[in-house]
Order: structure tokens, then sequence, then C-alpha cells
């Protein structure tokens, strides 16, 4: 069997997860790869952390440059979060022709035809499956078995944390500020909500999105967006009286003029699938000139699902290797 070297810059929920899931199921991705996969460095400086998934403290490294310039690294699997350092991480893993995997929606967006042109320089494969839907996989959908159509529609339910505040809002009567308690005391939500409530994390994934439908790259803070933090139970209240559910959407749509996309909160007839989409969960529903219109739908966050992109991400590069 080939063996696979990888090293991932952190091991919190996701890349820890990712991890995880190469340990729980080695025999059935050894099966179907043909390869094994050894874990040769770590971007990690809790090695409390390393001892608990079973790694050794000695292969974990501070300076980034002993993994994208090493001999022993064929994967990067990047999952620090944030933008601008873990960006410069991937540029020259990527550069230096190592593979680059990443559940980093942030970094991606802001960042999407550098990273992509430096995959090219380097001869290596950049896949970010993870950064939208988490364990949904759409992206992979879009670029490989949709590969055939022209998109003319996408839009989607991309953040769990505002889908589950709404939910509450439609379903049990809450205000917006009991919600919101409960997401994060749920951990949907974080302490500081304002990238999910004011739209910022959809608008990123809306931009990567919209690179694979349309081919055009929109850095997100070009996207127009609103949040949901000024939705009440009267804007409730009418949605229902018109056989509606409110969803806070990213969508782009191609129009005689060009494509037009935003992140807002719509109307969503309660006969569209998307209006069934609650809680926590994620949807993706792309419209294409042959396939017509399909909805792709999951969890969109957590350490096994998004790990499952990721390691899903990892097998395929794998294969190709």
């Amino acid at each position: 069997m080939k063996n696979i070297r990888l090293a991932f810059l952190g091991l919190g929920t996701v890349g820890g997860g990712a991890y995880e899931i190469l340990q729980m199921n080695k025999d059935i991705i050894e099966e179907r790869t043909g390869c094994t996969f050894q874990v040769t460095r770590v971007l990690e400086m809790n090695h409390d952390r390393l001892r608990q998934l079973g790694l050794d403290p000695e292969i974990a490294v501070t300076d980034p440059s002993l993994i994208y310039n090493a001999d022993d690294v064929d994967i990067v699997i990047e999952a620090l979060g944030g933008i601008d350092f873990p960006a410069e991480i991937m540029l020259k893993s990527l550069e230096n022709g190592k593979h680059v995997v990443t559940p980093n929606k942030a970094a991606v967006a802001a960042n999407f035809d550098k990273l992509w042109e430096a995959a090219g320089r380097g001869n290596a494969q950049f896949r970010f499956e993870a950064s939208v839907g988490g364990g949904i996989p759409a992206l992979t959908a879009i670029q490989e078995a949709l590969a055939a159509n022209e998109f003319t529609e996408v839009m989607g339910i991309v953040n769990g944390t505002t889908n589950y505040i709404l939910t509450k809002m439609s379903e049990e009567g809450w205000t917006y500020d009991e919600a919101l308690a409960d997401a994060q005391a749920k951990g949907f939500a974080e302490q500081d909500p304002t990238s999910d409530v004011e739209g910022i994390d959809a608008a990123n994934k809306l931009s990567i999105l919209m690179s694979l439908c349309f081919g055009i790259y929109v850095h997100p803070d070009d996207i127009p967006r609103e949040g949901i933090t000024k939705i009440t139970m009267d804007d409730i209240e009418e949605a229902r009286s018109t056989e509606c559910t409110i969803k806070l959407i990213a969508g782009a749509e191609k129009t005689e003029d060009g494509v037009k996309y935003e992140v807002a909160p719509r109307f969503i007839p309660n006969s569209h699938p998307l209006a069934g989409v609650k809680n926590e969960f994620n949807a993706i529903y792309v419209t294409g000139n042959a396939v017509d219109e399909v909805m792709f739908y999951g969890k969109g966050a957590g350490a096994l699902p998004t790990g499952s992109a990721v390691v899903g991400d990892i097998i395929a590069i794998a294969r190709d290797m």
C-alpha cells in the first residue's frame, strides 16, 4: 500500500474530528483507497491535545515552514481558522507542490483566486469541500457530478446558527433574544455571534459557491448582506399569513444583466424544499440547465460531520496520487 503522509495545522474541533475519523474508519478507508495514512507533522502547541488523540508530541512543530518545506508531507490539512496566517501557509504549501485540504471558509473566500492559482503553479490539488455546508457534499457535486450543467441559480441555508434561531422563533414563538441565548447555551452560537447573525459567515460561503457555479469571484465583503437581528415576531407572523417561512438565504442568480447575489432574510413559500430545513441543519439548492433543481441537505457543522468532508477530500487526493 502507498503511504500518504499528512500534516495537520490545528487539531481543534474539525482537525481533531478528521483525525478521529481516519482512526475510527481506518480499515474501511485503507480498503477503499489502497493507501495507508500517517500523520508526520502537526502545527499544534497543545501537546495534551496530541496525547488525547494518541499522537506523539514529538511530531509537533511551531514553525509552519517545517511543514510547507518538509520532504515527509504529501497533504496539508489546514484547520486553524482565521484568514491571513492560514492563507499564507496554504499558499506556500501549494506552491511547494503539497496538496491542501481546508474547511476554512473565511480564508478560502478571501483568497480564492490566489489559492487556485497557487495550486496550478505547484501542480497540487486544493480541496475545500468542508468550507460550505459542513458534511454536505455539495461542492464536490457541483465540480464533478454536475459539471456538465450551466448553472442558473444557487441558493442555500448555509448557517446553522441563524437557521436554529429562526426555527425557534417560527415554531416555538420565542423572541430573537430568547432563541439566540438558547443557541449559545447549546453551543450552536458563539458568545459573540456577529459573524453568524449579521450574515458574514453566509457571505463567505456564497462567495465560494459563486466561484464554482458561475466562474466569477466576488470578495465576501462586496456581497450585499443583511442579517437576522432585525427580525421580529411581526415579521414571523406576516410570513405565516402568506404561507411562508423566513430563512436567511445566501443566493445568486444568473440574469440577462449578469449575476445578482445577496445574503438576506427571505420569505420562502412553505411548498419550497428549503422551507422544511429546520434547526441547525443546512441545505444548498442549485438549478442547472440539464439537471434542473437539486438540493443537498445535512448537518452543516460539528466535529464528525465536517471532519467527514475533510477526510473525503483527503481520500480523493490519495486516489489520484
